[in-house]
């Protein structure tokens, strides 16, 4: 049941000091190919989130550039996992936390409830995203990189032809490549690097994940410097994957992983203005990203962590959470 000695969030913290993320259990997909265990229907998935989650948020970003809203159902957690081993995001019943809903599928009280109901003996961690199959009564997926690709076009045939939506390629077949090769290593050292310094159990580990961390964030800044003639976005003017992978977490950047998680060599605001740039683009001008942004959730939830912050206080600050145009 894990060690009884270490908070829940923290629970994948080695004895080393450093932090690794356990490999998702659920990984089928939804397919249009004939005889598919999971085709595409309107009503019939349901997607389970929490908007403080960077994970969990890529999908919803996704759902929301694709049109998908009257397609794939939602219920939404509180920000709030539970102190227990594993930690359970819980519903609405539980926890009263403004814009989380109830499990409008089950009626469970937490995502353990979910996991358990769809399988009984399952034993690994609860976590969101959760793509759920209401007819069979079972989760399709809960891997957020792979649910993403699954909206790009499994159920396009479901949007309206000639529509922005069904066009949309966040994934072009000339880019796949090089987008491919900037998940790898913005995954590594960003997406999970923030994870890595602020889970660090050492002063070691902590470093190790920290100095990475930065690298990355400058080679970020270097990139869209090189590519800025082109378009707002990281591969010029195609809005893609790597720019909703990316968001996810360098909009959560200041306002709880540059506290929270002592990632505090810099912040996005003040030292990385090509990277400002591209995040208040991304916000203020698409509401696939804007609308989907809850920074009540996100500073509630990363506060919440007992491992690094004991007293549960949320911090006022940072003013405003992501700046004008």
């Amino acid at each position: 049941m894990g060690d009884p000695s270490k908070p829940a969030e923290a629970e994948f913290t080695g004895t080393d000091g450093h932090f690794r993320r356990p490999v998702s259990a659920f990984r089928s997909s939804v397919s249009s190919a004939p005889g598919a265990q999971y085709p595409p229907e309107a009503g019939r998935y349901h997607l389970y989130v929490s908007y403080g989650c960077p994970w969990a948020h890529r999908t919803l970003v996704v759902r929301a550039l694709k049109g998908l809203e009257d397609i794939v159902s939602l219920s939404v957690t509180s920000p709030h996992l539970s102190d227990e081993k594993p930690p359970r995001w819980p519903f609405k019943g539980l926890d009263a936390f403004p814009g989380a809903t109830e499990d409008h599928v089950h009626g469970c009280k937490d995502m353990g409830e979910v996991y358990l109901s769809a399988e009984p003996n399952y034993t690994g961690r609860f976590t969101v995203p959760v793509l759920y199959d209401t007819q069979t009564r079972t989760i399709v997926n809960n891997e957020s990189s792979e649910i993403i690709r699954i909206f790009y076009h499994e159920f396009d045939s479901l949007l309206p032809e000639g529509s922005p939506q069904r066009e949309l390629d966040l994934l072009p077949k000339d880019l796949e490549t090089e987008i491919d090769a900037m998940n790898e290593w913005v995954y590594d050292t960003v997406n999970n690097g923030v994870y890595k310094t602020g889970f660090a159990g050492t002063q070691e580990a902590y470093e190790a994940a920290l100095y990475p961390l930065f690298a990355s964030l400058d080679k970020l800044e270097a990139h869209l410097s090189a590519s800025a003639a082109s378009g707002p976005y990281l591969f010029g003017a195609r809005l893609t994957e790597a720019d909703v992978r990316l968001y996810t977490t360098i909009v959560r950047f200041d306002v709880a992983y540059h506290g929270n998680f002592k990632c505090n060599l810099g912040s996005i605001r003040h030292n990385y203005p090509l990277l400002n740039g591209w995040l208040k683009n991304l916000y203020w001008n698409n509401t696939a990203f804007g609308g989907t942004t809850r920074f009540d959730h996100i500073k509630g939830g990363y506060y919440w962590m007992k491992s690094v912050n004991p007293s549960r206080i949320v911090p006022v600050g940072p003013v405003p959470d992501v700046e004008p145009l």
